[in-house]
């Protein structure tokens, strides 16, 4: 007897032996599975069956092939247990994993210090408020919230909600921090709308020593792009080449992007030429960028490019390639790529495929046709395919079905103030003021703020932002007096104010005093007071350019000899010597 058992012992360190050192793709892993059983040792033997199951997860391998092997093992130990539950984590559906976290609790098996962080990796990505308070509960009551692995899986889980306020406290608390730490709470900042936190968070890193990785790069180039932050995008793309990240294909689209959205399109189509590492992601960040700049034509020529490369394009990569037809107003164009999405590559147009073709039509002055198409659309719309529409309406001047899309907005999303200024607008450059102020009793009467226009300019490693009429800043004085010299030498060259849409009955001098103080006017008379002549201007506002700023800027750009790069709600506007990229498609 005694025998028998030091051979079945020795049978079995020799298979997770086999397994530690051969077991390197799924195939082998079979191989050395089917030699365990001829040599009768049953995976229900734990010592053979938790190796088992930890690679098998480490190898990707199907869950369900998994969960049998597990489910045969006879009193699997907490190891096993957190496998599983980090192999479900890991997965396309992490649901079982917290079935087995509750199965645990009912059978008292006491977690150790791996089971929280899998659990929570879990519960983000199921975005499960409710239970990830009471799973933070669990670890505090188990005496496990101290621990960095279980701190840094709460700091990504409340990110991952989009509750940053509470990531960062639980960072705070954090005795000790490590990259996974600094990385996370930066990156919560960084996809939550806080870009200037993530940044402040970066530099207080790297005050502390911590030194970056490729995650936290990707996190700063995302934050650099939300601002427009060209410069210090500029000097994180020379570290990252510094430290050895610059063949880092997730940094590297990264850094793609942030060009691409601080407007420097050329400098994003250097950095794709020169990457020795391409995927779907590249070739569709560059699309999108190109689009959005309105070089439609380039982006257009790219994407036959990457068809040449037999690359499958993605969902995202039509969106770019329809949004480009809409923008440079290739209304055939668009309608024969959307008619490939689904003839050529299989995919089921989505309703981002579906609003492109409206702004498509809309843009294209093609109002009726946008609503026609939208009663014929096989998706229901949903509002901002309305609110493109009422859009459209507002640009072209049709009344009549800017109402119609305003009641299906008020139904859908009642209180969403970029809807009431939309029709409001319209009103306005109808002169129908009784309407107009009808509509702000309803937003008042209905508590609906308008969201503040804002503008973002980088100066000497610094964002400032301005709203409308800004007198916060302590150049006031010199920015004022820039306004009134701008103003006075676009009146020479014939500029008059497009003040249609101001939106109250005014007398006509009070609304182009209006329209003067917009906030991207204020951010350009700044940037002209503080930088040499010739300096390119980038401005990020958060609205949409109005009719009135837009021609003044392409005014400005010729008489003060400046390129000016503006980046707002909807594309980017190249001006420069008078003219702008978006030729009237904006």
């Amino acid at each position: 007897m005694h025998s028998k058992n030091a051979s079945t012992f020795s049978i079995v360190k020799k298979c997770i032996t086999f397994l530690q050192l051969n077991a390197s793709s799924l195939l082998k892993l079979k191989q050395v599975h089917g030699f365990s059983i001829r040599h009768g040792v049953p995976y229900t033997n734990l010592d053979f069956g938790k190796h088992l199951i930890y690679t098998l997860v480490s190898l990707s391998a199907p869950m369900c092939y998994v969960h049998t092997i597990f489910s045969h093992i006879q009193d699997p130990n907490i190891f096993a247990w957190n496998t599983m539950i980090r192999g479900y984590a890991e997965s396309e559906n992490p649901n079982p994993a917290l079935d087995l976290y509750h199965k645990m609790q009912v059978l008292s098996i006491k977690p150790d210090t791996h089971t929280y962080p899998f659990v929570l990796k879990a519960i983000a990505k199921l975005a499960d408020v409710r239970l990830g308070g009471k799973v933070h509960s669990d670890a505090i009551r188990n005496g496990f919230e101290s621990l960095i692995f279980v701190q840094n899986g709460l700091v990504h889980m409340y990110a991952a909600f989009g509750h940053v306020e509470d990531a960062y406290k639980v960072f705070e608390l954090m005795r000790e921090r490590d990259i996974v730490a600094w990385n996370s709470v930066i990156n919560g900042f960084a996809l939550n709308g806080r870009p200037n936190e993530a940044l402040v968070l970066f530099r207080e890193m790297s005050l502390v020593g911590v030194e970056p990785d490729g995650f936290t790069m990707v996190s700063l180039f995302s934050a650099c792009a939300e601002l427009g932050a060209l410069a210090l995008g500029r000097r994180a793309h020379v570290y990252m080449s510094k430290v050895g990240l610059s063949e880092n294909l997730n940094v590297n689209n990264a850094l793609l992007d942030f060009y691409a959205k601080c407007g420097n399109i050329r400098e994003a189509q250097k950095v794709f030429n020169e990457m020795k590492e391409r995927n779907v992601v590249s070739w569709t960040s560059l699309i999108v960028g190109l689009a959005v700049n309105g070089f439609g034509e380039e982006a257009l020529e790219l994407f036959e490019g990457m068809e040449r490369e037999e690359l499958v394009p993605s969902v995202v990569t039509f969106v770019g390639v329809l949004y480009a037809c809409s923008h440079c107003g290739m209304v055939d164009k668009g309608f024969d790529y959307f008619t490939r999405i689904k003839d050529k590559y299989g995919i089921i147009p989505k309703i981002e495929h579906y609003g492109c073709m409206v702004d498509l039509l809309g843009r294209a002055g093609l109002v009726k046709e946008a609503y026609k198409y939208i009663q014929n659309m096989p998706v229901p719309p949903n509002a901002v395919i309305w609110r493109t529409l009422l859009g459209a309406c507002t640009v072209h001047g049709h009344l009549t079905i800017g109402e119609i899309a305003r009641a299906q907005l008020s139904l859908l999303e009642p209180k969403y103030d970029g809807d009431f200024v939309l029709l409001s607008n319209l009103y306005a450059s109808e002169q129908r003021w009784l309407d107009v102020q009808k509509i702000r009793r309803t937003m008042v009467h209905e508590k609906v703020k308008k969201t503040p226009g804002h503008s973002l300019v980088e100066l000497g490693n610094r964002v400032y932002e301005f709203f409308m009429g800004d007198r916060s800043h302590p150049q006031k004085e010199e920015i004022y007096a820039m306004l009134a010299e701008i103003t006075k030498k676009l009146k020479l060259e014939g500029y008059v104010p497009h003040t249609e849409n101001v939106l109250v009955d005014i007398e006509e001098e009070e609304k182009e005093n209006a329209l003067s103080y917009h906030s991207e006017k204020i951010a350009i008379a700044f940037m002209l007071i503080n930088t040499a002549p010739g300096t390119p201007i980038r401005v990020v506002k958060n609205l949409r350019v109005c009719a009135d700023c837009h021609l003044a800027i392409k005014l400005i750009s010729k008489v003060f000899n400046r390129e000016i790069i503006v980046r707002d709600r909807s594309r980017f506007h190249h001006f420069k010597d008078g003219n702008c990229s978006c030729r009237g498609y904006w």
